[in-house]
């Protein structure tokens, strides 16, 4: 079930809002809970199992790290019970074709789905066992409310993926008023119009060139496509994450932000810090900062091998070469992450690699002239669109062939004019969308009390998105969610 769907909008959020808050205290857990598992079994109801076997995996995982010795075995085990599901649903197939590919093999492909939204629920989950194995959180004694923490609708298929020492209060105890729930509407509105009417605007754009075989573009129409996924991926995901944001608002949560205007970055380490925040946040709590304090460690492998290394090379190449490994990882895994494919792996290795060199030659630091700036934010924007080409193309020969035909390397030829990938309706929907993802209106939905006037302008402004949004879901069967792939 989509948020832009009617569906979800004029059926399924109403009934949860009103039975949430006209149950007592204590049974609006209970209602999210069930609303949560029917909203997932609406669109993959073979694999609430899987969800709920990861709930009783972590939520037992949690009180053995806990209650007995040896709490790194357990955590390990836990965590490979979580991964388990993941590989064998997302990454399966991947090894087996890669595998037949490379020895000559026959072996056949499993006959399986990847459940919607298991990459977020499974890395809320992992987040939860090693916060409990860190000792900063308890663990959680009532398996409905851990089962609420990972099964919660606003955020369960697509982010943001909330770790569980950000919530853990608030799962306890929590309050509903009319100011988080006037926010969240309007939150969850903007979303809304960010998805629809502009991310399926530019995406519709973007498909129509990604589906011409790359010897029917040329340079012009290939760059059309390119910066329409560019804004595309953007107001999709950040759209759902503030509808998910909303949401958690409206039922008493308040999830931190996912996005913070990337595209005003003058460096990949600083649009990484703004691109979906909470993927990055748990990549680095959860994998880097582990990989670089591996070599504190007493009397270990790695330890000793790095002390070695320091007397070599010394200190300052030592830790070059640790932090290189650690992006190394971070950034293989995550591509991986994004999705079972070597356009995912390659593209994860490529933003890793900007942000390696950026940190070792301080590119990534702010330049004071106003020339320098605006260096650095052509520089970063163009290592984004390009980047990009590789996430959105199916196989690496049509990226590597893409990438080459906008720069003009290869001469295409478009079979069909310009008009037929973009008229003018498109073309201010574009311009609107660069515009928007500047901070120009950044406290809209923050107007102080006394400034009437302005919270009316703001109150019609987003009574006349929804309206718009509405009748674009009604008129349109083109609705598509980028991030349901991973």
């Amino acid at each position: 079930m989509l948020f832009s769907s009617s569906t979800f909008l004029f059926l399924f959020l109403p009934i949860v809002c009103v039975l949430y808050l006209l149950v007592r205290r204590e049974f609006r857990d209970h209602v999210l809970l069930l609303a949560s598992i029917f909203f997932y079994a609406w669109g993959e109801p073979r694999y609430v199992l899987v969800m709920l076997l990861i709930i009783v995996i972590n939520y037992t995982g949690a009180i053995l790290i806990s209650k007995y010795e040896k709490k790194k075995i357990w955590l390990l085990l836990t965590i490979l019970g979580n991964l388990s599901f993941l590989f064998y649903f997302k990454y399966c197939n991947f090894f087996i074709e890669n595998i037949n590919e490379l020895f000559g093999g026959h072996i056949r492909l499993i006959k399986a789905i990847m459940p919607i939204g298991i990459s977020f629920y499974t890395f809320q989950a992992i987040s939860y066992v090693v916060d409990v194995y860190r000792e900063e959180v308890e663990p959680q004694k009532n398996i409905y409310k851990l089962a609420l923490y990972i099964s919660l609708f606003p955020q369960l298929v697509a982010g943001p993926i909330v770790k569980y020492h950000d919530v853990a209060d608030q799962l306890e105890r929590r309050t509903v008023d009319f100011e988080k729930v006037t926010y969240g509407v309007k939150r969850f509105i903007v979303g809304l119009a960010k998805k629809v009417l502009i991310a399926n605007t530019l995406g519709a754009m973007a498909d129509k060139v990604f589906s011409q075989p790359i010897e029917q573009l040329d340079c012009v129409t290939t760059w059309l496509g390119a910066i329409c996924y560019t804004f595309q991926i953007y107001y999709d995901f950040s759209g759902y994450s503030d509808m998910a944001i909303g949401l958690g608002s409206i039922f008493g949560f308040k999830f931190l932000e996912n996005f913070n205007y990337p595209y005003i970055s003058r460096s990949i380490t600083e649009y990484w810090r703004r691109w979906h925040i909470s993927l990055g946040s748990w990549f680095r709590d959860y994998m880097f900062m582990p990989i670089m304090f591996l070599p504190l460690a007493r009397n270990t492998v790695i330890s000793r091998s790095y002390r070695w290394m320091m007397k070599k090379v010394g200190n300052k190449t030592a830790n070059a070469l640790m932090t290189f490994v650690a992006l190394l990882i971070v950034w293989f895994s995550t591509g991986f992450w994004h999705g079972a494919g070597w356009t995912f792996i390659v593209w994860g290795l490529y933003n890793g690699f900007f942000i390696f060199v950026e940190t070792l030659t301080g590119w990534n630091r702010d330049r004071k002239s106003v020339g320098g700036k605006a260096l650095q934010h052509f520089y970063a924007m163009l290592v984004i669109i390009l980047g990009l080409v590789i996430f959105r193309s199916d196989t690496m020969q049509y990226a590597w062939h893409y990438l080459l035909t906008m720069f003009g390397a290869e001469s295409g030829e478009s079979i069909y004019r310009l008009i037929y990938y973009v008229d003018r309706p498109e073309i201010i929907v574009l311009v609107l969308a660069i515009a928007c993802s500047m901070p120009l209106c950044r406290k809209m939905l923050e107007v102080e009390g006394r400034s009437q006037l302005r919270i009316a302008a703001v109150n019609l402004w987003l009574l006349a998105l929804f309206v718009l949004s509405a009748a674009s879901i009604a008129a349109s069967t083109y609705n598509p969610f980028i991030y349901f792939r991973f």
